[in-house]
């Protein structure tokens, strides 16, 4: 495992909240972080069909552009009663011509759980695998897991994407009814950052 010894990181994302957080966890290790927004970097086409191939697409191509070590992650919801779907299509199930809508997503999954009549409890798990990337083409790849259940109908209003139908093992509410703080201490994001702070940084 690497450790990170470099003073700046570039965060491969356009997502300013994403960032600051970003940039408030690694704030004890010294490093600053810059974003793909600050050095006006596209995003790169995702072709690949797994979470680690396109996020190593997207540390790849910040770090081809830049010349510094990039950090990124992608992340979606997988569905056992639908062989694995979304998955890396996560977010593609909720485009429409005018933006995201994950109500629509939403009521898709649940509708093809419905006609598969797939067995309850409805066991699905949010992913997250981050990549760090140097330049010299050396990376260091982190998963992390939350698993838990698809309920219906949606509940809370917090959180985003698929968040008022997944309620986390170990839990009796949704995503969207929790605090955010307290979903982020939790999350598959929380899980792969702890893996990724004690294996390069601590």
């Amino acid at each position: 495992m690497r450790k990170f010894n470099e003073t700046e990181l570039l965060i491969a994302t356009h997502n300013q909240g994403k960032l600051e957080e970003i940039a408030d966890l690694l704030k004890p290790f010294g490093v600053s972080v810059s974003s793909n927004a600050d050095h006006g970097l596209p995003e790169p086409e995702e072709t690949e069909t797994t979470f680690t191939g396109n996020a190593r697409i997207k540390a790849r191509a910040a770090v081809a552009a830049t010349g510094l070590p990039a950090l990124s992650d992608d992340s979606g919801i997988t569905v056992d009663g639908l062989d694995g779907a979304p998955g890396v299509y996560t977010a593609d199930w909720a485009e429409t011509p005018s933006g995201r809508d994950f109500v629509m997503a939403m009521t898709r999954t649940w509708n093809e759980l419905e006609k598969r009549e797939a067995p309850y409890p409805r066991a699905a798990q949010f992913r997250c695998c981050l990549v760090l990337a140097w330049p010299d083409g050396h990376d260091e790849v982190f998963e992390g897991i939350m698993p838990g259940q698809l309920v219906w109908p949606m509940r809370g209003d917090q959180g985003h994407g698929y968040d008022p139908i997944f309620q986390p093992d170990g839990y009796d509410i949704t995503f969207g009814e929790m605090d955010r703080w307290e979903k982020n201490k939790i999350s598959h994001r929380a899980d792969a950052f702890k893996k990724l702070i004690e294996g390069c940084f601590a």
